[in-house]
């Protein structure tokens, strides 16, 4: 069973637009926040945050979706990176994971849901976290992800809303898995193209582990780049932090078959949506091309993580992940808020 062709949308590009999320939450009357919370829904930040002492604080996040890719071990292993990724972003560790499941039992073998539950397991065992229980309910279509909980250092919390004027912008990850997949559903792309993103999104975000706890304080702020696309969650982070992040478009790392899958118009409903989303907000320089600009809409899957990291510090991350994620590149500067939140040059 080809699991992309059992769905009409999958992965992260199967989000709800941002805009239409927007509105949908504008309309509903939240409860208070309660004392300890520190960071909630309000700046669209990637988990939330409870203090539960005067040194570490909870991190809580969730996320699931539908099948990105066909090997149903692959699409549990991806579904879980990109879970964990959340906590990742806050510079937090994952603790306990709990498991959303939804599946057509009566057209889907037993062993296929297995494999799904073992490529998670694999990836959850791999972040040092357990997998402590969960939650399954019989559906039209399969979806997976986690609820998860870790622990971070209340020194040491990173969020979308620190950004430093001149600090450097740093990304983890090539960009171009929303094409891609695009491609996969199309049973179109070449399998090592695939393969290539496929082992980007099964790739954890565990920097912290790579870095030293100099270049660990020197991060002001960071998100990880899924289903809004850089220019959607960069907007978030410079709207958040009251900041202009100013890219420098030909130091993006791209996928070796991103551009080419662009030209070939291998794109989601969500390429549409994250354009419309920012084009308020987005100053595009002349020399980049209509083709190119879709770059920074593609929805990615468990994508990389966008860091602002002071100046003097960003070198030495870079070189310290590169081993771990080749793609790991200085992509652009913090300025003083302009008139646009978000320009790629």
């Amino acid at each position: 069973m080809k699991l992309t062709q059992t769905v009409k949308k999958g992965g992260c590009a199967a989000k709800v637009p941002a805009i239409l999320l927007r509105e949908i939450l504008s309309g509903v009357i939240f409860p208070p926040k309660i004392e300890g919370v520190t960071v909630d829904g309000a700046s669209f930040d990637d988990a939330a945050i409870y203090k539960i002492s005067g040194t570490h604080s909870l991190v809580q996040t969730l996320d699931f979706f539908t099948p990105i890719v066909d090997d149903a071990f692959d699409f549990g292993a991806i579904a879980a990176a990109n879970s964990l990724s959340d906590v990742y972003a806050m510079g937090g560790k994952p603790k306990t994971c709990m498991a959303i499941l939804a599946a057509p039992l009566a057209t889907m073998e037993p062993s296929i849901i297995q494999a799904v539950l073992q490529g998670a397991c694999s990836v959850i065992t791999e972040s040092g976290a357990s997998l402590v229980g969960g939650h399954s309910i019989d559906d039209d279509t399969l979806k997976f992800g986690l609820s998860v909980t870790g622990m971070v250092e209340n020194e040491s919390i990173w969020t979308n809303a620190g950004a430093k004027v001149g600090d450097y912008l740093i990304l983890t990850k090539p960009l171009g898995t929303g094409t891609i997949c695009a491609g996969i559903k199309k049973q179109e792309v070449d399998s090592d193209i695939a393969l290539e993103a496929i082992s980007s999104m099964k790739k954890l975000n565990n920097v912290i582990d790579l870095l030293t706890l100099e270049e660990i304080d020197s991060i002001h702020a960071g998100t990880d780049i899924t289903g809004f696309g850089l220019a959607g969650h960069s907007y978030q982070l410079a709207l958040a932090s009251e900041k202009t992040l100013c890219f420098n478009f030909r130091s993006l790392p791209l996928f070796k078959g991103t551009m080419s899958s662009l030209e070939k118009g291998w794109l989601t409903k969500a390429h549409k949506s994250n354009e419309e989303y920012t084009k308020h907000s987005l100053n595009w320089g002349p020399t980049i091309s209509e083709t190119e600009k879709l770059v920074a809409f593609d929805p990615q899957t468990s994508g990389g993580l966008l860091l602002s990291v002071s100046p003097a510090f960003a070198q030495d991350i870079v070189n310290r992940l590169k081993d771990h994620f080749p793609g790991t590149a200085i992509i652009g500067t913090v300025m003083d808020k302009q008139d646009f939140h978000v320009i790629m040059e």
